[in-house]
């Protein structure tokens, strides 16, 4: 089937749905340390307590994949009806997180929202591929690059915007500790995750399965046993597994790895080398926890505004120039953290959320690094795939090169939780050293991958 050549706007509506699921990511990635510290979870604790994500992409999205390639329903679709099941999970455990009153209860709802929001990403991946040509797909995921970037933004500076704009104080908190401007970003996020998908649902048609695929998929149905045949798919795509793929298997270890490192131990970084605390009930750690958001949202300002310059760049020295640059700059960014600061003054900007005008500090200078190498990570690796996989294997296989992503996370929560945090002296500071370093070594493993350059 010959697919049609879509308008930016177009594109613009099939990805919207991601800026909700990725409003949803970034909310956990600048909170939940410190709403686990909250709780009464030491630094040690805090790597086991990020498992949920990792496990359950690892447990859902390639069986995901799989069953969506196999599915079709006239009225909602073949990866639509994913988008809202997830969305929904998603929505549900955010209204709940900040009520939580034991490490346990938000654990567990942290598995809840991550599950929800990879029963929702994952059908995503395949939806470029779905609905775009291929000359498009580049485009197609720097949208979602750029969602990425501006719901993970909004997510990030939600807590600080509330708190400049006076609705509530630095202090005010609930029984269990968790900051009340914690809890309003939250239930914010809950209701962007699933309007954006409910948006996206109702504005993008899919094409229906060619009379080859619905043979297909009829054949697969008569067989029985949906579960069965998901392993078996699962199974036999991981033997036929493209070389580009397997290429990337090293690139992906290494800034998987990184960026847990940096999302797990960035607060307590910033809390240690600025205001020289870890201790939670301080004023020291709860500044370094909404700095932390405003840092997060300020390397996805970057990734957002960047995200469309990418696809020319890609275009005239590929995806894998793009990424080896990228991720260069994002390692070196994250090497410099423990030598900047808040007192170095680099320029003010107005405030738009009341008087006076915002100091810009040297500790923002590693977010451009990040920005760039985020932008990169979230569609580079998915164009030069994208190109090598089946169509009618599509859904299984961004699915399983998501595990490229789960597990260096698991790797990453059992090496920190029983040997390389304190090899590293259980000094939070040099996690995200190892974190910079990791990610110029996947920038090197890069070079290494094959290209196809014949759309360029």
């Amino acid at each position: 089937m010959k697919k049609a050549k879509l308008s930016f706007w177009q594109i613009w509506n099939m990805n919207f749905g991601f800026f909700g699921i990725q409003f949803s990511f970034g909310l956990q990635q600048s909170n939940m340390s410190a709403i686990y510290k909250y709780l009464g979870a030491s630094e040690s604790e805090i790597p086991i307590l990020w498992l949920a994500g990792p496990v359950t992409g690892l447990l859902i999205q390639p069986i995901v994949g799989a069953i969506s390639d196999g599915t079709w329903s006239p009225k909602f679709g073949r990866r639509k009806p994913f988008f809202l099941v997830g969305a929904i999970l998603a929505s549900i455990a955010l209204v709940f997180m900040p009520f939580s009153q034991t490490i346990w209860m938000a654990a567990g709802l942290l598995w809840i929202l991550d599950a929800g929001n990879n029963i929702a990403m994952e059908p995503y991946r395949a939806f470029v591929s779905d609905k775009l040509e291929k000359k498009q797909h580049s485009l197609g995921f720097l949208m979602q690059s750029f969602f990425t970037g501006l719901g993970s933004t909004l997510a990030n500076f939600t807590p600080a915007i509330l708190i400049s704009l006076g609705v509530f104080a630095l202090s005010d908190t609930m029984g269990n500790g968790i900051p009340v401007a914690t809890y309003w970003a939250f239930f914010i996020g809950a209701f962007a995750s699933i309007a954006t998908v409910v948006y996206s649902v109702l504005t993008t048609p899919e094409y229906p399965p060619t009379p080859e695929e619905f043979e297909r998929m009829a054949l697969e149905k008569a067989k029985g046993n949906v579960f069965y045949r998901t392993y078996k798919d699962v199974v036999e795509a991981i033997k036929e597994m493209p070389l580009v793929m397997k290429q990337l298997i090293p690139v992906k270890f290494f800034t998987w790895y990184a960026m847990f490192c940096y999302w797990q131990y960035l607060t307590s970084t910033l809390s240690l080398s600025l205001f020289d605390t870890l201790d939670q009930n301080t004023d020291g750690f709860k500044q370094a926890q909404v700095l932390t958001g405003q840092l997060n949202g300020t390397y996805n300002i970057i990734c957002f505004m960047l995200a469309f310059a990418l696809v020319p760049l890609a275009l005239k020295i590929g995806a894998k120039g793009v990424h080896f640059l990228c991720l260069i700059l994002g390692g070196t960014g994250l090497l410099l953290i423990p030598y900047l600061n808040i007192t170095d003054v680099l320029f003010h900007i107005p405030n738009p959320f009341g008087e006076g005008s915002v100091a810009i500090t040297s500790i923002y200078l590693y977010t451009l690094g990040l920005g760039v190498a985020w932008a990169s990570m979230l569609s580079m690796p998915y164009q030069l795939l994208a190109g090598s996989i089946p169509k009618e294997k599509t859904g299984v296989y961004m699915g399983i090169f998501n595990l490229f992503i789960v597990i260096p996370m698991i790797i990453q929560i059992f090496t920190m939780q029983y040997f390389v945090y304190d090899f590293l002296g259980s000094n939070p500071i040099n996690v995200v050293r190892l974190g910079g370093a990791f990610l110029i070594l996947g920038g090197l493993f890069t070079l290494f991958v094959s290209e196809d350059r014949s759309l360029a």
